[in-house]
């Protein structure tokens, strides 16, 4: 028997936003981007190999009131390249900036950082 974890929700106002930020500024590929009718879409960001994301756009006051705010405020999603410095300035670029210093772990150097819309993420390029 095998069990992985296949996907993970990630709610945003938006889809088209979404797919830009996650394509264009953090380099994930658009996996998959299907109409289900009524406005709404299947919409998976990742990597073959990796874990991806299912981004959902919120469709009630609950849901919309969770978007940048998905685990409390904490860190809840992590990001590994082997190029931090260019993901650092493509995230510049759109007005991203770290919350901090980058700095060096036993595991690598890392980048906190918050996506448009305010959850944490961590950018970690292992060693």
């Amino acid at each position: 028997m095998s069990t992985h974890l296949a996907l993970t929700t990630f709610l945003v106002p938006d889809y088209d936003s979404a797919i830009a930020f996650f394509t264009r500024v953090l380099g994930l590929d658009l996996v998959e981007d299907s109409d289900l009718g009524d406005g709404k879409r299947w919409v998976v960001v990742g990597q073959a190999g990796s874990g991806s994301l299912l981004i959902a756009r919120a469709t009630s006051p609950d849901q919309s009131a969770r978007i940048g705010d998905q685990t409390g405020g904490r860190v809840g999603f992590f990001l590994h390249t082997d190029d931090l410095a260019t993901v650092a300035r493509r995230l510049a670029v759109e007005g991203i900036d770290p919350e901090g210093p980058v700095r060096d772990e036993a595991y690598g150097r890392v980048m906190v950082f918050r996506d448009p819309w305010g959850n944490r993420w961590d950018l970690i390029q292992p060693n």
